[in-house]
């Protein structure tokens, strides 16, 4: 049976765990403060050296950074291994890292697979046309819709310069689709290099990146499909009548970019 103070332990452990500055917030109704918080760290963290990300206080993610560093995550009150946390990060950031073109191509060859193997029309069900999609400028992966307030929040400050590297400090993925730290750390490369793209927000299921402006239609078209590719779940279960080309269509208006792994 878990204490009545598990959230606060969980908190307390999440920030020992990151081993950084960290700012907590509790649920609030508006986000105004969370979204200034976070764009005042990213204008400091370009002066000091580090990268802000928001990162939901759950208990899912907390056992996947556990088990993906290399731990048992049955501890009681939210114990964990320092030294192998540490370790961890430093093979993920030693390791050579892989294409993100290249995992992006690989990966999108799979998607068309699937499609035949399903009897599904590649052009006409999964690209569809660019119309329908609405820009998206504010971050919403942290909203639990139903309280209509933000789940409890960390906005910590990862000593990094590089931002693939922040999935070093925070590997939430390796389950069912969401791809593991390896793959995130050389796709996020990739698009941080031809976007601009930075993780800002990761909670057990969903990452958002923040780009400094939108990118150009020409460029939508691509990266609409590089985003199927990636998380599939963004187009098959969003709207009804959702395709690449919705995607497409937020892409071109948008300053975040959303991902969420069922």
């Amino acid at each position: 049976m878990k204490k009545p103070n598990t959230f606060a332990n969980l908190t307390q452990s999440l920030i020992r765990y990151l081993n950084c500055p960290c700012q907590s917030f509790e649920p609030m109704e508006d986000d105004d403060p969370i979204q200034n918080a976070y764009r005042q760290a990213r204008d400091r963290g370009a002066r000091e050296g580090f990268l802000p990300v928001l990162v939901v206080v759950n208990e899912t993610l907390w056992e996947c950074l556990v088990m993906n560093s290399g731990q048992d995550d049955d501890a009681d009150d939210f114990a964990f291994d320092p030294g192998a946390v540490a370790n961890y990060r430093d093979a993920m950031l030693s390791a050579p890292l892989k294409s993100g073109r290249l995992v992006l191509d690989h990966l999108t060859g799979v998607r068309r697979e699937e499609a035949s193997e399903d009897d599904i029309d590649w052009d006409e069900e999964i690209l569809g046309e660019m119309a329908g999609g609405e820009a998206i400028d504010r971050f919403c992966g942290y909203w639990d819709y139903s309280t209509k307030k933000t789940y409890p929040l960390v906005l910590a400050e990862i000593p990094v310069s590089r931002p693939w590297e922040i999935f070093a400090w925070l590997p939430f993925g390796g389950w069912n689709e969401c791809p593991d730290t390896p793959e995130l750390m050389a796709v996020s490369k990739y698009w941080f290099e031809l976007y601009g793209a930075v993780p800002a927000v990761i909670t057990h299921d969903v990452l958002e990146y923040s780009l400094p402006a939108p990118v150009g239609d020409d460029a939508a078209v691509k990266l609409a499909l590089e985003h199927y590719a990636w998380c599939p779940d963004v187009v098959d279960q969003g709207s009804e009548d959702g395709t690449v080309g919705t995607l497409t269509d937020t892409l071109r208006q948008s300053t975040i970019w959303y991902f969420w792994w069922d």
